[in-house]
């Protein structure tokens, strides 16, 4: 397992690459974690991540996002918490598991989980599995993209970080 603390006011930016087991403590109250995951699998490949997000003080922010793209006969798994401890009010904390299936046989499982402990919180999680619906190809291919380069773009718009601010 590895372990991120995070006690300083300043945002922390935390960048996940390869499967494997994370934990990350938001231990100073004011500081914020920013985590991020992104992940393509071909072959027989398997990315497995489990997170655990724990908010030990109150006053604090995280967000988390884990996307992946699972081709051939791929697999992804994405097991994320957020645990809000005892007494940790005024915390704002969001986990976000996508997964994009690019074949028939590639498979994937998002579990996003909440423990919340405390009051006056806001916690949430998304979680999506799904293939690229066969009208955007058609829509790309109808500007004259080929259905590989189609499919490209589309992949790399997914796995693109949203700009913050």
């Amino acid at each position: 397992m590895q372990t991120f603390v995070i006690n300083q006011l300043n945002a922390e930016k935390i960048t996940i690459h390869e499967s494997g087991i994370y934990s990350v403590e938001i231990t100073k109250e004011g500081a914020h974690a920013e985590i991020v995951g992104m992940f393509e699998t071909k072959g027989n490949e398997v990315i497995d991540v489990e997170i655990l997000i724990t908010h030990k003080v109150p006053h604090t922010t995280a967000n988390t996002t884990l996307k992946g793209v699972a081709r051939d006969k791929s697999k992804i798994r994405f097991l994320g918490r957020i645990i809000i401890e005892k007494g940790c009010g005024d915390t704002n904390s969001f986990l976000e598991e996508r997964i994009l299936l690019l074949s028939d046989q590639a498979k994937a499982e998002a579990v996003p989980e909440l423990e919340i402990l405390a009051d006056d919180v806001k916690c949430s999680h998304a979680a999506t599995i799904s293939s690229i619906p066969k009208e955007h190809l058609f829509y790309l291919q109808s500007r004259g993209l080929s259905k590989i380069k189609a499919e490209e773009l589309i992949v790399e718009g997914f796995l693109t970080p949203y700009a913050t601010a």
